[in-house]
C-alpha cells in the first residue's frame, strides 16, 4: 500500500470522525435547545392567560372583548391553543406559520430525532356568558424545528468546507512531501547500482535538505573510497608484478649463475686432472651464497621467524635489521610478552604496518627518533583490545598526502579489514603519530 493512499484513507477517516462528531453533538443541542424553547413557550402561555383572566375578572368584559384577548394568543410561538366547549367542538387559536410553508419543513429523520414527547397543558376559564371553556395548550415545536435545522445546515455545511479546505490543504502538503521522497527514492536506486555521482537537488523543506546532504555527503565519501580502492588494487597489482619481476630477475642472476657455476665444478671435478679440492670448496662457497639469497627472498615473502619466534621477537630482529641499515635513527620499542599469543592473521597484519611504517620513515620522514608501543589493553565492556602507535619526530605532511598516500591507504586497508580503527595524526614539521586499535576476540 503506497504512502499516498495510506495518508489519504486516514484523513477520510479522520474527517468522517469529525463529521460525525460534530453531527451528533449539533443534533443533542438542538434537541436540547427544542426542549427549552417549548417549555418556556408554555410556562409563558400560561402566564400571560393567568394575567389575562385576571384582569379580566376585575372589569366586565364583553365577549367580544374576551375573544379578542385569546385571539392575542396566537403570536404565542412553539404552540399550539385551542377551546374545546362542554359540546366538544374545538376552536383553533393559533395557527403554525412556518409549517404550512412546505419549502421550509425538514426531513422527517431530523424531526425524528430532535423531536421529542411533550406535556398537554388544560385550563379551565369561564366565558362572559358564564359557559365553562377548557383551554388546552400543546406543544408544536416544528417551526422551532425548522429553525435548528436551518442552523444545523449552516453548521454542518462551515464544517464540511472547512474539512474539504482542510482535506485539499493538506493533500497538497503532503503531495510535495511525497513528490521529495520519490526523487530521493529514485536516486537511491541510481546510488544502489555504484553511481556514486549522483546527487540529490536542493530542496525547501528543511527536512528533506537535511536528508538530501546527508546523501550527498555518503555518496562523496563512498565514491572517495571507491576511486581509493581502485588505486590501491591498482598499486597492489603493480607492486605484485614488480615485485614476481623482481624475483624471477633474482632467480635468474643469483640461482641461475650459480647453479651453472656448481654444474661447471662438477664437470671439471669430473676429470683425472681437477683440482677436486680447490672446486670442492668453489661449490661450498656457491651454496652458502645460494643460502644466504634463499633465506632473504623467503624472508622478503613471509618471516619464518615470525611463525618460530612470535611477533615480538620478529619485530625486534626487524627494528635491530633497520638499526644496522640506518645507524643515525634512534628506534625503540615497548612491546608486551602477550602479543606471541595473538592470531596468525593479526600478527603477520601488524608486522606488515610497522615494516610499512619504518619504509615510510626512513623514506621520507628524515626523522631522528621512532618509538612504537603495542600493548594489549581492556576497553569499556572488557573486550581486549590490541593498540599499535608508531611516532615519530619527523616533517610530518598535510591531509592532502595522507589521503594519496599508498603505504597508508594499504595500512588502513590491513587494519580495517580486522575489525579495527586506523587513526593518523601529523601537521607539517610536528611528525606524525599513527594509532591502530584492533578487537580481539
Amino acid at each position: 500500500m503506497s504512502l499516498r493512499y495510506q495518508l489519504n484513507i486516514r484523513i477520510l477517516f479522520s474527517s468522517l470522525c469529525i463529521l460525525i462528531l460534530g453531527g451528533s453533538i449539533a443534533i443533542w443541542q438542538a434537541r436540547h435547545a427544542v426542549e427549552k424553547e417549548i417549555d418556556s413557550s408554555i410556562n409563558l402561555a400560561l402566564q400571560l392567560i393567568t394575567f389575562s383572566l385576571s384582569r379580566a375578572s376585575q372589569t366586565t368584559p364583553t365577549e367580544t372583548d374576551w375573544l379578542a384577548r385569546l385571539n392575542s394568543l396566537k403570536e404565542t410561538r412553539h404552540l399550539s391553543i385551542q377551546l374545546k366547549k362542554p359540546s366538544g367542538q374545538i376552536i383553533n387559536i393559533t395557527h403554525d406559520k412556518l409549517a404550512t410553508d412546505a419549502g421550509n419543513r425538514p426531513p422527517q429523520w431530523f424531526i425524528d430525532l430532535v423531536g421529542a414527547q411533550y406535556p398537554k397543558a388544560e385550563h379551565q376559564i369561564t366565558s362572559p356568558s358564564g359557559e365553562h371553556i377548557t383551554l388546552l395548550i400543546m406543544a408544536d415545536p416544528l417551526d422551532e424545528i425548522t429553525e435548528v435545522w436551518q442552523e444545523s445546515m449552516a453548521f454542518f455545511s462551515s464544517i464540511f468546507f472547512l474539512t474539504l479546505f482542510t482535506f485539499l490543504a493538506v493533500h497538497m502538503v503532503f503531495n510535495k512531501a511525497i513528490k521529495a521522497i520519490a526523487v530521493i527514492v529514485d536516486a537511491l536506486k541510481v546510488i544502489e547500482t555504484g553511481q556514486y555521482q549522483q546527487k540529490l537537488p536542493k530542496f525547501s523543506t528543511q527536512e528533506y535538505d537535511s536528508i538530501a546532504r546527508a546523501i550527498n555527503h555518503m555518496t562523496g565519501v563512498l565514491n572517495e573510497a571507491k576511486q581509493q580502492n581502485r588505486s590501491l588494487t591498482q598499486h597492489s597489482l603493480a607492486i605484485q608484478e614488480d615485485e614476481r619481476q623482481r624475483l624471477a630477475q633474482e632467480l635468474h642472476d643469483e640461482l641461475g649463475q650459480s647453479l651453472t657455476a656448481i654444474k661447471v665444478m662438477a664437470v671439471t671435478a669430473a676429470h683425472e686432472k681437477a683440482n677436486v679440492s680447490k672446486s670442492t670448496e668453489s661449490i661450498i662457497s656457491i651454496c652458502d651464497h645460494l643460502m644466504t639469497v634463499v633465506r632473504s627472498m623467503m624472508h622478503q615473502l613471509h618471516p619464518l621467524i615470525l611463525t618460530e619466534l612470535g611477533l615480538k621477537a620478529t619485530l625486534e630482529d626487524l627494528l635491530d635489521h633497520w638499526s644496522a641499515r640506518h645507524p643515525e635513527l634512534s628506534l625503540a620499542m615497548a612491546c608486551s610478552d602477550e602479543v606471541d599469543h595473538l592470531e596468525q592473521k593479526i600478527t603477520i597484519q601488524v608486522f606488515r604496518v610497522v615494516q610499512e611504517c619504518l619504509t615510510n620513515i626512513v623514506r621520507h620522514a628524515q626523522a631522528n627518533k621512532v618509538t612504537i608501543d603495542l600493548e594489549i589493553g581492556h576497553e569499556f565492556g572488557a573486550r581486549k583490545l590490541l593498540r599499535l602507535e608508531v611516532k615519530d619526530d619527523g616533517k610530518g605532511g598535510s591531509p592532502e598526502m595522507i589521503k594519496s598516500g599508498f603505504g597508508l591507504l594499504g595500512m588502513r586497508e590491513r587494519i580495517t579489514s580486522l575489525g579495527g580503527e586506523f587513526t593518523i595524526q601529523t601537521q607539517p614539521q610536528q611528525g606524525m603519530n599513527i594509532i591502530a586499535s584492533i578487537p580481539l576476540t
